[in-house]
């Protein structure tokens, strides 16, 4: 039975050195790609881009936005932000395209009676 707890010991000692290095090796990878002008998120949500660096003190200088700089430790740099793709939209030159081709078209007439059963009625399925 001790030779058994000694085992489960040792099994869970191991894997806890094994999570750590792997741990350190990600965040000595994550470090290696930190240079100027890369995007970045802090492990306390603030997102900015590198301005500089400072290996010695282990220092990182941030533009949060134009203008605005903070300094943060290098370690509480935690992950590179990718920048997503967005779809390209088509704008037309003028606003006429925006609109429906039956815009001439009158609305249809609505009493007021209507109109609260409608309102009335849209707030039911809300429910």
């Amino acid at each position: 039975m001790t030779i058994l707890l000694f085992a489960m010991l040792g099994v869970f000692i191991f894997m806890m050195f094994r999570r750590n290095k792997k741990t350190q090796q990600t965040q000595a990878k994550l470090q290696s790609q930190f240079a100027p002008g890369v995007d970045v998120m802090t492990s306390f949500g603030l997102f900015g881009r590198i301005v500089s660096m400072d290996d010695a003190e282990n220092k990182v200088v941030l533009e949060l936005s134009p203008g605005n700089l903070a300094t943060v430790h290098r370690q509480a740099v935690t992950k590179i932000v990718e920048p997503t793709e967005e779809a390209a939209v088509d704008v037309p030159d003028d606003a006429s395209s925006l609109t429906a081709a039956d815009a001439d078209a009158p609305a249809p007439a609505e009493t007021s009676e209507e109109t609260l059963k409608r309102l009335n009625d849209e707030g039911k399925k809300d429910s």
